[in-house]
C-alpha cells in the first residue's frame, strides 16, 4: 500500500471513529427519565458500565443493574429484564434517532436487535454480578 492509499485509509478510520453513535437509555412511561450511556467508557459519568455512576451502580435508583429497582428488577414495568414489562427502556443516540427497547421480550415489536443489547438480554444475570469483567469483554 503507498503511502497517499494509507493515509486516505487511516482518515477514513479516524472519521468513524469519531463519528460513532453514542447510545444511551430512557426509561420510564414515557421514556423521560434518562438510565445512563449504553455504550461509554467505564469511566464516564453516566454511564451503565461505570460501578460508581448512579446508571452503574448496583443499587442505584436509576441502574438497570439494581434488582430491586424499577429499572433492573425481574418484574419491573419499566425494566428490560422483565419479559412482560409494559415500558421497557429506549434506546436512542445523540441526535435522538431510535434504535428499539432494550427488552427480553420476544413478542416486542420494536425489540432493539443492535448486538450490544442481544448480548445485554442474553447475559444480563451475569453482566450485574460482574459489570468490570464484561465491560472489558465486550469494550477491550
Amino acid at each position: 500500500m503507498d503511502i497517499k492509499k494509507a493515509l486516505l485509509f487511516l482518515s477514513f478510520l479516524a472519521g468513524c471513529i469519531f463519528h460513532a453513535q453514542t447510545l444511551h437509555l430512557y426509561g420510564g412511561a414515557d421514556h423521560d427519565q434518562y438510565l445512563g450511556c449504553l455504550n461509554c467508557d467505564n469511566f464516564d459519568k453516566n454511564s451503565i458500565w461505570n460501578k460508581f455512576s448512579d446508571y452503574g451502580n448496583t443499587f442505584g435508583s436509576k441502574s438497570i443493574w439494581n434488582t430491586y429497582g424499577n429499572y433492573g428488577s425481574t418484574y419491573g414495568a419499566y425494566s428490560p429484564w422483565n419479559a412482560y414489562a409494559s415500558y421497557p427502556p429506549a434506546i436512542v443516540d445523540q441526535d435522538g434517532n431510535f434504535f428499539g427497547f432494550l427488552t427480553l421480550n420476544p413478542y416486542q415489536p420494536e425489540r432493539s436487535e443492535l448486538e450490544l443489547a442481544v448480548i445485554l438480554c442474553r447475559h444480563h444475570d451475569e453482566i450485574r454480578s460482574d459489570v468490570d469483567g464484561w465491560y472489558r469483554r465486550l469494550f477491550r
